[in-house]
């Protein structure tokens, strides 16, 4: 039952933070010369599209919630995989972005990676409780990995932001993905704890989970502001699938340092994962490297071009050129041979 509820939850998030992507650019777009979320402006706040997005970026946060809170996070995130592809495909079509035929194979690729996952998924320990989450939550490991990721990210935001936010992709939406690796971990610990809630324990009186919550507010706060600069300055289809890899993997390790999850795993389920997450990052190079390449029939291989006329034009043109060039050679050359004995015999 927990699976199956973690499950769907998962695809339900996915379908509407894909659409969000969207509905907040298309509110962007919007602006018509006000002052842009990309130049540090905040008038998208009265675009009703950009609200619209927002709430649906609201309601499959709150499944994404859900969904941690039933199954594992190793679980849950590749599911991610699958807004991207809602999100390629109403670009397309609300958006007018292009989605070619490596487009519709990177997404098909995510989807397939994103199963492999799923079935070699390690899972993490058994934390039922708000102390053994405060225990985990002390681990040296996960210290040391917290304090980088809220360094790296004072380092984009101060120093890399202001240089090269306005022309690399890479700046905002590395400041997401590592803030959004430390947010699934409050949200697991807030799922916890409303578990806890709901059996009759007292945990409104624990002081953890009030400081999860706060770092998990502060957090969708960062990640919101900069998501917003990023698709503002970039494409849609840029933004969600680069932000998606980087958003896994740092989930991946956050969840990896703090729960233990690859010390019992067997051989083929680390190669399944690894596979699987390769085959992710191979959909989503398709789908970003080539968006703006056409794919014309001109492109296919000769046998499936449509037929013509002349099945060999080329062919016949390039043999009397060759011909043209061959006869004038060869009579020079026997006229050179020729003029060459005569001189030798006089």
């Amino acid at each position: 039952a927990g699976f199956g509820a973690g499950l769907g939850l998962a695809l339900a998030s996915s379908a509407f933070i894909g659409g969000s992507f969207v509905l907040k650019k298309k509110g962007l777009l919007r602006l018509c010369g006000r002052a842009r979320a990309g130049q540090g402006g905040h008038a998208y706040l009265r675009e009703w599209l950009w609200w619209a997005g927002l709430l649906c970026m609201g309601v499959g946060e709150a499944a994404n919630f859900a969904a941690y809170a039933f199954a594992p996070a190793t679980l849950v995130t590749p599911l991610g995989a699958l807004s991207v592809l809602v999100s390629a495909v109403l670009s397309s079509i609300f958006l007018n972005e292009q989605l070619n035929v490596h487009g519709k194979i990177g997404c098909i690729l995510s989807i397939l990676g994103s199963t492999v996952m799923v079935i070699h998924a390690p899972q993490e320990e058994e934390v039922s409780s708000l102390e053994s989450m405060a225990e985990k939550l002390q681990d040296p490991g996960f210290i040391v990995f917290a304090v980088c990721v809220l360094v790296s990210s004072l380092l984009l935001i101060f120093v890399a932001g202001p240089r090269y936010g306005q022309s690399n992709v890479l700046v905002y939406v590395l400041v997401c993905s590592a803030i959004g690796s430390l947010s699934v971990s409050c949200v697991k610990g807030l799922g916890i704890a409303l578990k806890e809630l709901f059996s009759g324990k007292p945990v409104l009186k624990e002081p953890l989970g009030w400081v999860l919550l706060v770092c998990l507010v502060i957090c969708i706060s960062i990640q919101i502001n900069y998501l917003n600069k990023a698709l503002d300055i970039f494409s849609t289809s840029v933004v969600t699938p680069i932000y998606y890899v980087l958003f896994t993997t740092a989930v991946m390790t956050c969840s990896a340092i703090l729960f233990k999850e690859w010390q019992h795993l067997v051989l083929d389920n680390i190669i399944g994962s690894i596979s699987g997450f390769l085959t992710i990052v191979s959909g989503i190079f398709l789908l970003h490297a080539f968006r703006d390449m056409p794919f014309t029939p001109s492109l296919l291989p000769l046998f499936l071009q449509p037929a013509r006329a002349d099945p060999h034009p080329a062919w016949s043109t390039a043999d009397r050129h060759q011909s043209c060039q061959h006869q004038p050679l060869l009579p020079s050359e026997d006229k050179g041979s020729q003029s060459a004995e005569e001189e030798e015999e006089e």
